[in-house]
């Protein structure tokens, strides 16, 4: 088994392909800021969770790595915040970002707190 057959990473990278072809309907002003911000969250949502997946042999070099998919995938929401109040996105398409953020934040726990389903040796 590899990272890409995990959920969480395959619905992070589903996320972050979405959030991507959104951000390119983003005012050009917003090149440099929320565009790049947005994008560089949720993409790291998915390299943490590869990088974890990875580190099984040490728990907790596992569990930090989840952590910070988490603090990336919170970010990602932020980022949706900030994307709302401006006006780039419409409410039902924001609901529907952060429900998937919602749900790829349940399944980062899920990791956390079930280590020895995914094969870490430290468990």
């Amino acid at each position: 088994m590899g990272f890409k057959t995990l959920l969480a990473y395959q619905k992070a990278f589903s996320l972050a392909m979405e959030i991507f072809q959104l951000s390119k309907s983003f005012p050009s002003e917003e090149r440099f800021a929320l565009t790049t911000q947005i994008v560089r969250s949720s993409r790291s949502v998915c390299s943490n969770i590869s990088e974890a997946y990875r580190k099984r042999d040490y728990i907790r070099h596992y569990k930090s790595k989840l952590t910070d998919a988490d603090g990336e995938n919170s970010e990602t929401q932020l980022w949706l915040d900030f994307a709302l109040a401006c006006q780039y996105i419409s409410e039902e398409k924001f609901n529907g970002l952060q429900d998937q953020c919602l749900q790829v934040g349940r399944l980062i726990h899920f990791m956390i707190n079930n280590p020895g389903k995914f094969g870490v040796k430290d468990c």
